[in-house]
């Protein structure tokens, strides 16, 4: 319990003194001067209050993630807590926060033209199109998931529950951002925080015991095929650091009525996201004591799902009905369907914020919003259709590779600006070291993991120290030529 009860505090305080000196590194002013006032077009660019541009933001990035993957990332044990918890900190809310702050400087701008800037045009092209298909796929999966659901619960067909999730994707994607997810988003987001704390409270009050951190260990079953590093660091992505939130970012950051909104908007949705995986992570830990006559709860946890196909759906379900009750059973299904429904809407609609912005593309005219949605949901229903089993695999391992361009991105804008403005104090390095970090967590787990490439340990690990470090010297000479030539500098 006291590993657990320690992370929490961190996170916690972190909003109020790492996010407070982020904020102050970044230049970040009480400036009314902002996308929602200066680019207002009544359907994207639309000025909303801080606690709703927060609720909104959180929704966005979480979803399932801290739900889901906490889960599943608490089956190697108490170590998740130290990645949740130090990730959160100095990867992930630092990771949405800086993202955020470029996209205000940047006019809103989205997720591939601000990697495009820092990174370079060559860069900008590949993005444009993985983020894209990235969106899509994102959309795609989370029409069937709660398709089937709601198939399963009422009777009716799946195809007519596919046809009923993807009107409501239609609407959602082409209206003003303040009709459908204004209105709807902050009622699910405080629905979230409020499972959350449930959970918590049954953590505290009833009879069950939270495993401490005592080492290092892997809990999984079959730990030799799921090592830590870095499968763990890839399994859970949401409450640590995720590559999806910095394409959720430019459509709050069109929303903020002014600058100093950003560390509550960004960094604390973050940080709130952290703690709801945290939460999790620590209930799929503690719960399954007793599980099938079996007394170590940890060893109960991957037992008990791998009885049930790693399905965390039914993990969720379980914890919430039996702690909860009735109130757990609805808050159970508001998990398992609207929480996807409202990730999947807002990766469609990120993916035309994008199209747009590289196809320079106003979107006030409703014929405009048109032109794009069409061909991406007819993509997006076509997707549905397929069997894209092996192709969803790879989805974890792409999300924290678009987190690795971002982490890059943002570390050739602070140098800039600290080399500019801050007289060379080496902040930059803030962004460099989790870029580093990430970096070989993606190469490691793309030549060592068995459904990637596969190699042995010994040379996957020594490939991708050596594309790591080729990585880091090219960004850093990057870095230095484009402070010399001041390349594409903008009110830094």
């Amino acid at each position: 319990m006291i590993t657990f009860i320690i992370c929490l505090a961190l996170l916690i305080t972190a909003y109020f003194t790492y996010g407070r000196f982020l904020e102050k590194i970044c230049g970040v002013t009480q400036d009314a001067n902002v996308p929602s006032k200066t680019m207002y077009d009544g359907v994207d660019y639309i000025p909303m209050p801080r606690w709703k541009t927060f609720l909104i933001q959180l929704l966005n990035i979480a979803g399932l993630g801290p739900i889901f993957g906490a889960i599943l990332g608490a089956t190697y044990g108490p170590v998740a807590f130290i990645w949740i918890t130090l990730g959160g900190i100095f990867m992930g809310a630092m990771h949405d926060f800086i993202a955020g702050v470029i996209s205000l400087h940047h006019n809103g701008a989205s997720l591939p033209e601000i990697i495009g800037r820092y990174l370079g045009i060559t860069t900008k092209q590949v993005m444009r199109v993985f983020a894209v298909v990235m969106m899509i796929m994102v959309g795609a999966v989370f029409m069937l998931g709660p398709a089937g659901i709601l198939a399963s619960m009422t009777g009716w067909s799946k195809e007519v529950w596919l046809y009923i999730v993807l009107i409501y994707y239609i609407l959602a994607t082409l209206l003003p951002i303040d009709k459908i997810i204004g209105n709807i988003y902050p009622i699910f987001g405080i629905a979230l925080i409020c499972m959350a704390l449930g959970i918590l409270y049954v953590l505290f009050a009833g009879d069950y015991t939270i495993p401490n951190l005592t080492s290092l260990s892997n809990f999984k079953t079959d730990a030799a095929n799921f090592p830590i590093i870095p499968t763990m660091f890839i399994t859970i992505a949401c409450g640590a650091i995720s590559g999806f939130h910095a394409t959720q970012s430019p459509m709050m950051a069109r929303c903020l009525t002014n600058r100093k909104e950003s560390r509550s908007v960004f960094y604390g949705a973050m940080i709130s996201e952290s703690i709801i995986a945290l939460i999790w992570a620590a209930a799929a830990m503690a719960f399954f004591k007793g599980y099938n006559g079996i007394e170590d709860s940890l060893k109960g946890l991957n037992i008990a799902l791998a009885e049930h196909q790693n399905d965390a759906s039914w993990a969720v379900n379980t914890i919430t009905k039996t702690t909860l009750g009735k109130l757990g059973a609805l808050l159970a299904l508001l998990g398992v369907v609207a929480a996807p429904i409202t990730s999947g809407d807002t990766a469609f609609r990120s993916s035309r914020l994008i199209v747009a912005d590289f196809l320079k593309i106003g979107q006030k005219s409703i014929l405009n919003r048109l032109y794009i949605c069409v061909p991406m949901f007819a993509i997006g229903y076509i997707i549905t259709l397929l069997n894209y089993d092996i192709l969803w695999r790879y989805f974890a391992w792409a999300n924290q590779t678009l987190a690795v361009f971002t982490l890059w991105s943002i570390t050739v804008y602070m140098y800039i600006r600290c080399n500019r403005v801050m007289n060379g104090r080496p902040y930059w390095l803030i962004c460099a070291l989790p870029a580093i970090f990430m970096t070989f967590i993606c190469t490691d787990f793309l030549f060592t993991s068995k459904q990637m490439i596969g190699f042995s340990r010994q040379l996957g690990t020594l490939l991708s120290a050596i594309a790591t470090t080729i990585i880091t010297i090219v960004v850093a000479i990057k870095m230095r030529a484009d402070y010399k030539k001041q390349f594409l500098i903008q009110k830094l």
